[in-house]
């Protein structure tokens, strides 16, 4: 089959892509089918053909321009609104962010994760922000809001298979813990602490080995976060004043570090598995 004929049938599928006139993964199996070095993919610009650019209707550029406008008019008077429609203003931006990427996931990953990522930061800074308006500033309600921001992150990153949002997730509810433990524990032994974060460790990476066999994406993050709790007790010793020397937290991270280097050795055909 000529150059010519590959790349006017190459167009034809992007067509039908555009269209919805066939299933995605059949576009993708003809593409792959009829696409070669010598006949390049369409040109697109993150997942956006330059095909579609040209034949876009006027109703789409002036939709488009009427959301830009209201976004950046919102966000130039955004402290002038009153605190009802400042929650709901940022309510609702946080939720289409979150709408269109869970639409464009399949097709373009690059503006899922994009979007993402602008309605997660935009929930915390927007939140902390409000709350300083209304004049709260009490510790007990950020950490609060953290942890509500934080089960929203892990929630989007396991149905979106995102890991860096269940890592996000994972960690802002494990510094939430963190800090609760420290309101109880004003100045903590070296026990106390592993006493309060080995379980913790343990616990999730356990929980690694159970959803390996249908998340392998969630077993790894789970794993990760697991192997990052088991050494935040000598990590604690930076931010708060705890009753151990130097030489205690040196050996104890020391030997933290030769026991999973040693597990992770003995145990490298199981744990392979979880997260491969």
């Amino acid at each position: 089959m000529d150059a010519e004929r590959r790349k006017v049938i190459v167009r034809e599928i992007d067509h039908w892509r555009r269209s919805k006139l066939l299933p995605e993964h059949y576009c993708d199996f003809l593409m792959n089918l009829y696409v070669d070095d010598l006949t390049p993919k369409p040109a697109s610009l993150l997942g956006v053909s330059a095909t579609a650019v040209t034949n876009s209707n006027w109703k789409i550029w002036l939709f488009a321009l009427a959301g830009i406008a209201a976004l950046a008019l919102s966000a130039l008077n955004f402290n002038s609104f009153g605190l009802p429609m400042q929650i709901g203003i940022s309510t609702l931006f946080v939720i289409i962010c979150y709408a269109v990427a869970y639409r464009q996931f399949s097709r373009t990953p690059v503006i899922a994760y994009v979007l993402c990522g602008i309605a997660s930061i935009a929930m915390l800074l927007l939140g902390l922000h409000i709350m300083d308006l209304s004049g709260i500033h009490t510790s007990t309600t950020y950490i609060g809001y953290l942890a509500f921001c934080s089960c929203i992150w892990l929630f989007n990153g396991l149905i979106g298979r995102m890991a860096i949002f269940q890592i996000c997730g994972w960690l802002g509810l494990v510094g939430t813990y963190s800090w609760l433990l420290m309101q109880k524990l004003e100045h903590p032994a070296w026990f106390s602490l592993e006493l309060s974060f080995v379980p913790v460790s343990v616990v999730l990476i356990w929980m690694a080995w159970l959803a390996h066999h249908t998340n392998k994406q969630a077993a790894s993050v789970l794993m990760l976060v697991g192997g990052l709790v088991w050494f935040i007790p000598e990590a604690m010793t930076f931010l708060v004043d705890t009753e151990m020397s130097s030489r205690l937290i040196q050996i104890s991270f020391t030997a933290k570090l030769v026991s999973v280097g040693v597990a992770l050795f003995l145990l490298r055909k199981k744990w392979v598995e979880w997260v491969m």
